[in-house]
């Protein structure tokens, strides 16, 4: 799970640098290239604000998952001792 992610930071590293690259090579006026890359900034920023929600709810379903898991094992335990 650790390579997953560190290639999707790799592809949106990328993909940043790409659209930043592309931008400063328009043919815009300077101050159209910087709304222009201010605004990719702010897109790029918004993705991955609901990436790590998203991310964050995984991890805290896998927990609650887990605690339920281990909850069950010990009373299973506590019952077959008894």
């Amino acid at each position: 799970m650790a390579n997953t992610g560190k290639i999707f930071a790799a592809l949106l590293l990328g993909a940043a640098a790409g659209a930043a690259i592309g931008v400063l090579f328009a043919p815009d006026k300077g101050s159209e290239t910087r709304k222009k890359m201010a605004g990719k900034a702010s897109e790029l920023g918004d993705e991955l604000k609901v990436r790590f929600n998203k991310s964050k709810e995984v991890v805290n379903d896998i927990k609650e998952r887990s605690m339920n898991k281990a909850e069950e094992v010990k009373n299973s335990t506590q019952a077959r001792a008894n």
